[in-house]
């Protein structure tokens, strides 16, 4: 690279660290190392402004569900901006990319829900359902049932609401957290805290964490269920197989709403459109983002039940709240050619019924390296539990920082892996193919090995 180009990229990197605060970022640390610069991206890869390809395993942040370079989702959005760029949802009005997406969704989602509350983001969406839930139940004229229980290690955004309703500790600290009225029970984690007992045994014993607390506060007092089908951002923790089951039971015998929390596995992640389909789950509320534009651009929603639904237009009257980007007409355009896509290339079957299983397949492989002690994943989303011993699973030493080692790693080898802790988690785009599956295997083998002998001459 001409020395130039290099000056040109500094100087790119000094203005980031003097006026850009990133998200869930030591600035000061980022500024000592420099940004990467991601200057363009295509199908499952991303390039940064050094010229490096990177096989995106991440799909951006679990969303570039179709991958890169799609132009027909960016003719569409131009096309919309064009023509009405942007209006509002409120004061009798609306306009018809609105209509149609919140159509669109409805016909995809679980027979029971038809009705679609747009918002921003995710975070957004689970602020709405904070209000939602409470709205419904002063309706229903039960006032006192305002406490939602959600899971510790959870994620559901990072606003006021949102980081409460999730259980990340080190979220809570900054900022006095959870807010009051939401309190969180055991993660069904069976890798890191159930191994005494068998995975089933666990499940069961997780899950009735929730009963015990509805039975402790009191189920007049307890409105909601928060949870995400599998734990993404806290390390792709896939629920034992008996867990659901005992939650169904729990949910069916006590009068309290159930928010399913599908940002990251909806849109066709876990082999189905929502893995409410994938685990027969009968939620009342499903937390709508990220796949459902490939975050082409930010919108977020709620898919709302039926049961729900009717009591907030038939008996609510106005309800106070949303967003000055509710149903945004671009972003809308955005969402109905991306479901398009997703329909037209049968990507959901084919994570389903090909892809998802091959790299299911391919990942337990790396099993057998001396640094992983766990593999585990659904569909497109796969983590890989790196330990100090495979048969106790003990942890390395955190000050260690063998999660962050194995990042740098795979940047190395050109791979983009995410670290949570000693946890390595993939959620690459739907539209991988078998190629790149393999390649995504191969460089993660070769990141582990590099990490491995960084390790051993620590």
């Amino acid at each position: 690279m001409q020395q130039q180009e290099q000056q040109a990229i500094g100087a790119l990197q000094s203005l980031d660290a003097s006026h850009h605060l990133h998200p869930f970022t030591d600035t000061l640390q980022l500024a000592g190392r420099g940004t990467r610069i991601i200057s363009h991206a295509d199908g499952v890869y991303v390039w940064d402004i050094h010229g490096n390809k990177l096989l995106d395993a991440m799909a951006g942040l679990w969303c570039v569900n179709v991958g890169y370079g799609r132009d027909s989702i960016a003719d569409a959005v131009a096309a919309q901006l064009k023509t009405l760029p942007f209006y509002n949802n409120f004061f009798q009005c609306t306009h018809e990319p609105a209509i149609r997406l919140a159509a669109k969704i409805a016909s995809l989602a679980p027979v029971h829900m038809n009705r679609v509350f747009f918002t921003g983001s995710g975070s957004e969406a689970n602020d709405t359902n904070l209000r939602m839930v409470r709205r419904y139940w002063d309706l229903k004229g039960k006032p006192g049932k305002k406490t939602i229980i959600s899971r510790k290690n959870a994620y559901h955004g990072s606003t006021v609401a949102g980081a409460s309703l999730g259980g990340m500790g080190f979220m809570h600290q900054q900022g006095d957290l959870p807010i009051p009225g939401i309190v969180h029970i055991d993660q069904p984690y069976w890798f890191a805290e159930g191994r005494e007992l068998s995975a089933q045994d666990f499940g069961i014993k997780a899950a009735r964490a929730l009963e015990a607390k509805i039975l402790e506060l009191g189920e007049d007092k307890v409105a909601a269920f928060i949870a995400e089908p599998f734990q993404g951002a806290g390390g792709v923790i896939i629920p034992p197989d008996s867990y659901w089951d005992e939650i169904k039971r729990i949910l069916s015998k006590y009068d309290i709403l159930f928010i399913l929390d599908e940002v990251i596995s909806g849109f066709g992640r876990t082999g189905n459109w929502f893995a409410a389909t994938t685990y027969n789950l009968t939620p009342d509320l499903i937390t709508i983002a990220k796949g459902m534009t490939s975050g082409y651009i930010p919108m977020g929603g709620v898919i709302v039940s039926d049961r729900v639904a009717d009591v907030l237009v038939n008996e609510g009257g106005e309800f106070a709240h949303g967003f000055t980007y509710s149903g945004h007409p671009a972003a809308a355009a955005a969402a109905l050619e991306n479901i398009r896509i997703l329909e037209e290339e049968r990507l959901v079957d084919k994570v389903r019924e090909d892809t998802g299983p091959y790299l299911q397949a391919r990942l337990r492989e790396l099993c057998e390296h001396p640094l992983v002690g766990e593999v585990r994943g659904l569909g497109m989303v796969g983590a890989i539990e790196l330990v100090a011993d495979k048969d106790s699973g003990a942890r390395l030493p955190a000050d260690m920082g063998a999660g962050m080692l194995c990042r740098e790693a795979c940047i190395e080898v050109g791979l983009v892996m995410r670290a949570v802790g000693d946890t390595m988690i993939i959620s690459p785009p739907l539209c991988i193919s078998r190629a790149e599956i393999d390649e995504l295997i191969l460089k993660a083998s070769q990141a582990l090995s590099l990490t491995f002998a960084k390790i051993a001459a620590r």
